[in-house]
């Protein structure tokens, strides 16, 4: 369970930005979502792969170097 202190003469805004931050951490929002609704085992399959492939290609893209800018 997350929890946060709330610190003396902190904004109600800027405490409740921490809790957001602290759920979204923690992966508790991806995970109600995906419960939320069934999904059929090949279209989990085909979002899993389109993940991978997602990371992969950003891998890639932060490997290669740079062309200058001139």
């Amino acid at each position: 369970m997350t929890k946060i202190v709330i610190k003396d003469g902190e904004p109600v805004e800027v405490a409740l930005r921490r809790f957001r931050r602290a759920i979204d951490g923690t992966g508790l929002i991806k995970e109600i979502k995906a419960r939320g609704a069934y999904e059929k085992p090949t279209a989990e399959r085909k979002r899993k792969k389109a993940a991978a492939v997602s990371r992969l290609r950003k891998r890639l893209r932060s490997m290669t170097l740079k062309k200058k800018m001139y």
